[in-house]
């Protein structure tokens, strides 16, 4: 896990399903507000949430996004939000739960994931992806 995702907006996807997971996994994933596969939640870095982020690692992938796309995102999954609530919330100074019922439930991506078993670094679809996860969300909506 990237060590500078402190302080930043996040958007994690839910990709796999917990048949057959330990306990704690689920419960972790469940306290992210992930309860179903293809949800996205957005959150701030803050070192708790980079933490159950890390534990449930093998089931979600994330990574950094910026209020305009954020913005695009739930104007298209019609969710009203105001311009400069979406930019508090980047900045860190509002809750996503103050502006959007949180899950936001997507679609499959178009042409699937990368494969759900291994890693992004390894041309799959699990884990940290960076900026890249806008391109996911994306076929995603």
């Amino acid at each position: 896990m990237a060590a500078n995702l402190e302080n930043k907006l996040l958007a994690v996807v839910r990709v796999r399903g917990t048949v057959g997971v330990r306990r704690s996994i689920r419960e972790t994933l469940s306290r992210l507000n992930l309860k179903r596969v293809n949800n996205m939640v957005l959150l701030y870095g803050t070192k708790t949430n980079l933490g159950m982020i890390k534990m449930c690692n093998d089931f979600v992938t994330y990574g950094e996004v910026d209020s305009d796309f954020i913005g695009k995102v739930l104007e298209k999954k019609g969710i009203k939000a105001k311009k400069e609530d979406v930019s508090a919330l980047a900045a860190g100074k509002k809750s996503a739960k103050e502006i959007a019922d949180m899950p936001i439930r997507l679609h499959p991506p178009i042409h699937g994931y990368e494969g759900i078993k291994f890693s992004y670094t390894n041309k799959g679809a699990l884990g940290y992806r960076g900026a890249a996860i806008s391109k996911l969300i994306a076929r995603m909506t």
